[in-house]
């Protein structure tokens, strides 16, 4: 005897996510919204740092000009590992296209290590990871928007 799926049923899937890869998924933008955090302090710091460093009384303060320089670099570093787990979620749901995925981190990489090896700096690789974070930002809203507005397609046909 076959029976037909229940309400609830319909409900433990969202268009074929369960709720367990929807929680990661979830998790996954928590991370992503603490790398950009990061991002403002690190553009914050970068800022303020730099401008009482410029200010004459303070040319010769090490720790200012440490602040200044070393702060930013490794704020944005600590979001690499975020941003790797981010891409890894949405490589393996599918929330984007997997060539654009690995393009930016690939491309990211690449810059950060090319630069580190071959120019002794870090800067442009580190500025190529803050596009990556806003990008998987913008991938993340577009998935939650997806079932939000699917949702509420299911709630008007079911009233219909």
């Amino acid at each position: 005897m076959t029976t037909a799926p229940d309400q609830s049923s319909q409900n433990a899937s969202q268009h074929g996510f369960a709720p367990l890869a929807i929680a990661r998924i979830k998790g996954a933008q928590r991370a992503n919204q603490i790398a950009i955090y990061l991002i403002y302090a690190a553009i914050f710091a970068f800022m303020v740092f730099g401008t009482i460093a410029s200010i004459k009384m303070f040319h010769d303060n090490q720790l200012l000009y440490r602040l200044f320089f070393n702060l930013p670099y490794i704020l944005i570093a600590l979001t690499i590992p975020m941003t790797l787990y981010d891409a890894f979620i949405i490589y393996r749901y599918r929330l984007n296209q997997a060539s654009m995925v690995v393009m930016t981190i690939g491309v990211s990489s690449i810059i950060l290590i090319g630069g580190l090896l071959f120019a002794d700096t870090a800067w442009l690789g580190l500025a190529s990871w803050l596009g990556v974070a806003f990008l998987f930002k913008v991938s993340f809203k577009r998935f939650f928007d997806f079932l939000e507005v699917d949702e509420d397609e299911i709630t008007e046909t079911a009233d219909d």
